[in-house]
């Protein structure tokens, strides 16, 4: 057995990163103490969204029905600082930027958050990756909005008002991140994942960042074959056949996306395999942006 390889009890000694429909809405009908955030973002709705207006992407969605007691989060302005071409569409937020951001959603240190999305955790996981980052328990509802939805449960519509603050004080850094500075060699000498489509990896289109390809070295590792048809994660048997596939022996994991997203979806699925993995917070949106740094293209690692 490699250091990424891992049993099927070893996996489930983890605290858990997925809650399904049922146990949610059993728990929260019995009246135990949980966060629930709505965290709907997309790329392409990102994109199409009105510059002129102030209404965060999947706020109107969120309005339209959400989960009952659920609380809206902006992914770009609360999950993420200001967008840099020397840091990224999505950087991380700062430690006091993020803990006035849990303050202003009424956490507490003991609190059990779950979040969801309408893209089968896309990126919710952003907001799972950074609420452990600060030490919080935390799950993403496995197969989101949909799957709750489609087990008969009512959805809420309208906006919840934030509750009172909380005083709480994060802890940071819970969870290992690779620096920039760091990338090439961690390619060289680590399994890096590109977990884009395989088209970005290959460098046959590019919609967003300046430049098309991948870092050299990566490994092309697509978040859409984490998830089966319906949006749930596959089993834990299957994501750990998967990046068995993919990975090396006994060296390092990290994992990179566009702008540090979908790259929390990734490290989410690799959770559940039993495998841990380093999130490049700049992802290809910050080293794309640096012309003396090398890409490649092609798929000469590919899935």
């Amino acid at each position: 057995m490699t250091s990424h390889e891992t049993s099927h009890a070893d996996a489930h000694r983890r605290q858990p990163a997925l809650i399904d429909a049922g146990e949610l809405a059993a728990r929260l009908q019995r009246g135990d103490r949980i966060v629930v955030l709505d965290v709907r973002w997309s790329l392409a709705a990102a994109a199409a969204k009105d510059p002129a207006s102030d209404v965060p992407v999947g706020f109107d969605e969120y309005r339209d029905g959400h989960i009952p007691g659920a609380l809206f989060v902006d992914l770009e302005t609360e999950l993420a600082a200001h967008a840099s071409p020397d840091h990224g569409r999505h950087p991380l937020p700062s430690k006091t930027d993020f803990q006035e951001t849990v303050r202003s959603l009424g956490l507490q240190k003991d609190d059990f958050v779950v979040v969801y999305d309408d893209l089968a955790g896309m990126s919710a996981a952003r907001a799972w990756w950074l609420l452990g980052f600060a030490g919080f328990r935390t799950a993403v509802l496995d197969g989101g909005l949909t799957a709750w939805v489609a087990s008969g449960r009512e959805l809420e519509t309208g906006s919840i008002p934030r509750p009172q603050a909380s005083g709480v004080v994060i802890d940071w850094n819970r969870k290992p991140v690779l620096k920039h500075r760091d990338v090439d060699h961690f390619a060289q000498s680590g399994s890096l994942l590109d977990a884009r489509a395989g088209e970005r990896y290959r460098g046959e289109t590019e919609p967003v960042d300046p430049r098309a390809g991948h870092v050299p070295g990566a490994i092309s590792a697509p978040t859409s074959e984490n998830v089966n048809e319906s949006g749930h994660f596959k089993t834990t048997e299957a994501l750990q056949k998967r990046f068995e596939s993919l990975l090396s022996a006994d060296v390092p994991v990290a994992v990179y996306c566009g702008s540090g997203v979908t790259a929390a979806h990734e490290i989410l699925a690799l959770d559940i395999a039993g495998i841990d993995a380093a999130l490049y917070p700049g992802s290809w949106s910050q080293w794309s942006n640096d012309e003396s740094l090398p890409l490649e293209t092609g798929s000469h690692k590919s899935l």
